[in-house]
This record gives C-alpha cells, sequence and structure tokens, in this order.
C-alpha cells in the first residue's frame, strides 16, 4: 500500500499553547514591573515625605510642650497614612532604636511600613507590595551656654569669594602674610561653603591648635603649605549653621546717661560718648560700666585701660600696633564676659593689634563685621582672652597672635530651641 505523508503534526497546537501562556505571564510581568512598580516607587516617597513631615511636626510639638506623638500621628494620618494596622502603621521611637542617633533623647524616630495592593503582580502572587520609609528629627531645647561651643573662632558668613574684590575682604577666613594663630580653648569654624576656599592659608600664615580642638569648615580649603596647619587635615564639609545664628544676641544700651571725662585724672565714665571718635586723647582709664560709642580708634603710643567694661559699637575699630590696651569684660550681671559688641546689621571693620604687653578679656562679638587680626604678639603674655566672632576674618602681620579661650571669661546667652530634620 502507498505510504502517505502529513505536513500537520498535532503535537505543534500544544506547543502554540504553551508559548502563547508563557507569553501572557511574561506581558503581566512586565506590566506589574511597569504598572505596580511604578505604584510602589511613588507610595515610597509619599511614605518618606509624610515620615519626615511627622518627624519634624512631632519634634515642634515637644519644644513647645505639646503631645508630640499625638501630633506625629495626626501629620502622618494628613498624609495618608492613619496607622490603622491593615495597609500601614506608624511607628514613633526615642530615642531611637537604631542608627547613629540611637540612645539619644534629643531624636524622635518614626518609621512607616506601607502595604500597597498590587494590580497585575497579584495574578503571579504577590498580592501586596511593602514599604519600610523612616526619618529622624532633632529637638534641641532652649539652654543658657556659651556661643559655638568648642571654637575660639568663628566666621559666619554662609557664603564667600576667593579673593579680595574691590578693596572688600571677601575670603570667610583668610590668614597670610607671616602670621601665625594660636588657638587654646577652642578651634576655628568656618561657617562659609564656598567648595574650594572657605578657609585661605597663603606665604607662612599658618593656625595652630594647641589642645583636641578642632579646624572645622562647611566648605572646602585652598593651603598652600599644609605643615603651617595644625591639626591637618582640617575637617571639611561640616554642616552649616545658620544665618543669623540660634542665639539670642544682647539688647544692651546707655539709655540717657552720657559719658563724660575727667582731665585730671585721665578718666572717662560709662554712657553714650556723641564725639566723632573714642576715646578722646587725653583719656588713659575707662570707669567700669557700659559705652555705646561709634568709632573707636587707638592710635600709635595711645594707651587705654579698663574692667568691667563693655563696648557697645556702631562704627569701626582700629587699634594701633604700637597701642597699649587692656581691656576686660565684666565678671557678673547680665552682660558677664560680654567685652565687645558690633549689634547684628552692623558691617563694620574691626582691626584688633596692641603692643606686646596689651590684653583683652572677654568675647569679641560682631555678628555682621569683618574682622581683622594683626596682633598681638605673645613675647610678653598679649593675648586675646577671648571669643571672637565675626562675619568675615582675616589673620595678618607678622606676630605669633595667642587666642587663648576660656568660658567662664566669656558671653554665655540663649540658644534658642531648633527642630533639625536628621540625615
Amino acid at each position: 500500500m502507498p505510504i502517505k505523508f502529513s505536513s500537520h503534526h498535532p503535537s505543534e497546537k500544544g506547543q502554540a499553547i504553551v508559548i502563547i501562556i508563557f507569553t501572557i505571564i511574561g506581558l503581566i510581568g512586565i506590566s506589574a514591573l511597569a504598572i505596580d512598580g511604578t505604584n510602589a516607587y511613588a507610595d515610597s516617597r509619599r511614605a518618606e515625605t509624610a515620615a519626615s513631615a511627622a518627624a519634624l511636626t512631632g519634634a515642634l510639638t515637644r519644644i513647645e510642650g505639646g503631645n508630640w506623638r499625638a501630633a506625629a500621628l495626626a501629620s502622618a494620618a494628613a498624609n495618608g497614612y492613619n496607622n490603622d494596622g491593615e495597609t500601614n502603621t506608624v511607628e514613633l521611637n526615642t530615642p531611637p532604636l537604631s542608627g547613629p542617633y540611637a540612645g539619644n533623647s534629643e531624636y524622635i524616630e518614626v518609621i512607616i511600613t506601607s502595604n500597597l495592593r498590587t494590580y497585575f503582580a497579584n495574578v503571579i502572587g504577590i498580592p501586596y507590595i511593602t514599604n519600610v520609609v523612616s526619618a529622624v528629627s532633632q529637638s534641641k531645647p532652649a539652654v543658657i551656654g556659651e556661643m559655638f561651643p568648642g571654637y575660639a573662632l568663628v566666621s559666619l558668613a554662609p557664603r564667600s569669594e576667593c579673593q579680595v574684590i574691590s578693596g572688600s575682604r571677601r575670603p570667610a577666613f583668610w590668614v597670610h602674610s607671616e602670621a601665625t594663630l594660636n588657638l587654646e580653648g577652642g578651634g576655628l569654624f568656618v561657617n562659609s561653603n564656598n567648595p574650594n576656599c572657605a578657609f585661605i592659608s597663603f606665604g607662612s600664615g599658618g593656625v595652630r591648635v594647641h589642645d583636641g580642638s578642632l579646624i572645622t569648615v562647611v566648605g572646602g580649603a585652598d593651603i598652600q603649605k599644609p605643615n603651617l596647619i595644625t591639626p591637618y587635615p582640617i575637617q571639611t564639609g561640616a554642616p552649616a549653621i545658620p544665618y543669623p545664628p540660634p542665639y539670642e544676641f544682647p539688647k544692651i544700651g546707655c539709655g540717657e546717661k552720657i559719658a563724660e571725662v575727667d582731665e585730671l585724672t585721665a578718666t572717662m565714665t560709662s554712657g553714650n560718648w556723641g564725639e566723632d571718635i573714642f576715646p578722646p586723647e587725653e583719656v588713659r582709664f575707662l570707669d567700669g560700666g557700659i559705652y555705646c560709642i561709634g568709632d573707636f580708634i587707638l592710635g600709635s603710643g595711645q594707651s587705654l585701660e579698663g574692667s568691667n567694661i563693655v563696648l557697645v559699637v556702631e562704627g569701626d575699630i582700629n587699634i594701633a600696633g604700637d597701642a597699649y590696651i587692656d581691656i576686660s569684660a565684666p565678671t557678673g550681671g547680665k552682660f558677664q564676659g560680654l567685652l565687645i559688641y558690633m549689634p547684628l546689621g552692623i558691617k563694620g571693620l574691626i582691626s584688633l593689634n596692641g603692643n606686646d604687653e596689651s590684653s583683652y578679656r572677654g568675647t569679641i562679638l560682631a555678628p555682621s563685621a569683618d574682622i581683622r587680626i594683626n596682633g598681638l604678639d605673645a613675647i610678653k603674655s598679649a593675648a586675646y582672652h577671648s571669643q571672637i566672632i565675626g562675619y568675615f576674618i582675616e589673620v595678618d602681620g607678622t606676630d605669633n597672635i595667642y587666642i587663648k579661650y576660656k568660658d567662664e571669661q566669656n558671653y554665655d546667652t540663649l540658644r534658642f530651641p531648633e527642630v533639625v530634620l536628621g540625615q
């Protein structure tokens, strides 16, 4: 009998069905990845925002003395996470259970777990996608204490340039010529975010920290001779502080009291001085009290002594290199430790100098002013027993300058409460 051949194979129909099924499964998988994955990502971002908002709300409410837990849960609910125990849970911890802030009760941790129902992924056995996000906030209570703990010299400018522009000093911190700045009892903080030159050291200018304090810079550094900087490398990339900083600045004035001069004793009493220059040439001694003045100029060969004084300056300060100055802040009372104060918004120029026997004792606080430190040479124990706080700071000259900071000799004030979102 003849043999007949057929071009049709019964098994091909079954193979086609298998291929179609796998194709459908693949399409579902791709759809699950595209649609459910996109939804999961969007939910994760929403949960992160909700956790951050809840952490900040909780910290702020705790500072204000309210029920921070209730406030944090209400904030999370307002952002779509109501802690129903099924679609989401909101966990609150203080201190945080783990991480770099574990054990620190200033911090609040918010953990949101979100169970997101899937559409296409459910077909392949994945009914939910779970997102777990967390946020940490810090609530710093109001405290009275030293300003910028750990630092004897502070440059507050949040931004700066790398060079002098049109005669103005634009670098945030600049040490040059042959000056050597020696710091004891506190380090140096530079708040500028300039990535290249927030801290500048040129020529033979150097900075030496003689204890465990730090040189801390928010931005970057331009250092010509690293061997002149101790410690080295310095700490860069530090967190910035807001400007104006979160401190209560002094509310200080002289009222209607007028400063007077006794030419026989070369002494001046405290109060307002409305003349052009302070102190008058014939004055060598200052009585204790508050002096409200414009420009403070101590010329070549002049001398000035005073204890328990506060100088409130609304002009410029210029102390000559061969002038003798020995002034100290009050040792008690509301303005204990405050020596020179140039109020916020006064953009003056403060040139600090003096001969080898000069001394400043107390805080020099000029948050909007440029400060130029030219002396004091420490050969005969001349020194700034001060915390010096300014906007831009320049260290110049040929002297071996000492800043010997002790908290008990300087000004303490109220640090406002802060709420900070942790990293």
